[in-house]
């Protein structure tokens, strides 16, 4: 078998990208990976895939694709877990919760210039905290990259270093604002039917998880314009902002 040898820093970040992809594969199926064939210290090796990263036109199959797997993983692991605190589970996993991790990277964006002053500092954290409400699921940071589509179009997921827990529809905005930063502007329409596409594939699991509108949708896409804003002109990201940026002013 080929395989794809990802390097880490750390022991322990190496393990725990394993582990996220175990708990992947047990709680959330409808996303196919690469098998995970060799841990070593500091490196995990891969089943090694040819294919093609995620495009604008698959927008759609990727959205009802994360909708089935948050809607499987709340099902199976992540309805009692709260959006607020971290949660490790019984097999060791651990989840950073959906405020703190963003709180720490949004405080860092003052810092280094993506924000303007303390008063959009707290216009963004007012925004994060409107959003940490409802069912449970999972982010890992579905941007193009991490989609990988063979040539007869099974559609493999890559990357599972930073897994996190967040509300439905975050990771999809995700997509939406790196998908439009890749490739350039997606048609209003199409982003409303991406976000009914997850929404009836989330709700198949449960009625409570197909409720993501689009106001709180625009939400996600307003937080993601700041968290992405370090790597504008990397990593592929060739265009400007998705969305109009947030009226960030509030008191200091």
């Amino acid at each position: 078998m080929i395989r794809f040898i990802k390097n880490y820093e750390t022991p322990e970040q190496a393990a725990a990208a394993a582990r996220h992809h175990a708990w992947l594969a047990a709680h959330a199926q409808p996303l196919r990976q690469p098998a995970l064939t060799v841990i070593g210290p500091n490196s995990l090796a891969f089943e090694r895939i040819e294919g093609r990263h995620a495009e604008r036109g698959d927008l759609l199959r990727l959205a009802g694709q994360l909708g089935d797997a948050h809607g499987t993983a709340w099902v199976r692991d992540l309805r009692p877990v709260s959006l607020d605190e971290p949660h490790t589970f019984p097999d060791g996993v651990r989840f950073g919760d959906y405020l703190a991790v963003r709180e720490v990277a949004l405080r860092r964006r003052l810092e280094q210039g993506y924000l303007p002053d303390r008063g959009a500092l707290h216009a963004m954290l007012t925004l994060l905290g409107k959003t940490a409400e409802g069912p449970t699921a999972f982010y890992k940071d579905s941007n193009p990259r991490n989609f990988l589509f063979t040539e007869d179009g099974t559609l493999f997921t890559l990357d599972t270093d930073d897994l996190t827990l967040a509300p439905f529809g975050y990771d999809l905005a995700k997509l939406i604002a790196t998908l439009i930063m890749t490739y350039g502007p997606i048609s209003p329409l199409v982003i409303e039917e991406a976000l009914s596409t997850y929404n009836k594939a989330a709700g198949r699991h449960d009625s409570r998880l197909g409720t993501t509108d689009r106001e709180r949708l625009d939400d996600f896409l307003a937080l993601h314009c700041v968290l992405t804003a370090p790597y504008a002109g990397r990593n592929g990201y060739r265009f400007g902002w998705p969305i109009q940026r947030p009226r960030l002013q509030g008191p200091a």
